[in-house]
């Protein structure tokens, strides 16, 4: 068995460090506004999963600190970091499918990134530990 990398694989796998980073910054940016001002976020529908906007800004602003981390740790090339970006990156689309009623185009945006960051996780994660980048 040789230790090739592909340049691309690497590539995808820093794609999605980078990712899980970015979109835990913007978990957390929502989040405070949220909890600084509850009235930015407007409700156009009633919904099922309908919580107070403070609420939700704490989840978001918990999370986006939680998946910023789990960012970071893709970087090291451990099997558990990628596992935890993989779930991290779940969550986070779970999380935004909740948020639709609140912030739409965000939410579907930040759907497609995870989308995106599972996927490079699990077909080019571990080629991010044969390369240090």
């Amino acid at each position: 068995m040789t230790n090739e990398y592909s340049s691309w694989a690497v590539g995808w796998a820093a794609f999605a460090g980078i990712m899980l980073i970015m979109v835990g910054a913007f978990h957390a940016m929502s989040g405070l506004v949220a909890i600084f001002d509850d009235t930015f976020y407007v409700v156009g529908r009633e919904y099922i999963f309908e919580f107070d906007v403070t609420a939700w800004g704490w989840a978001h602003l918990i999370w986006g600190i939680l998946v910023l981390l789990a960012g970071f740790g893709i970087f090291s090339g451990n099997v558990l970091a990628r596992t935890v970006g993989v779930v991290a990156a779940g969550l986070s689309m779970l999380v935004n499918f909740a948020w639709l009623p609140y912030y739409p185009v965000w939410s579907i945006l930040m759907i497609a990134i995870a989308v995106a960051v599972i996927w490079a996780l699990t077909v080019h994660g571990r080629d991010i530990a044969q390369r240090r980048i």
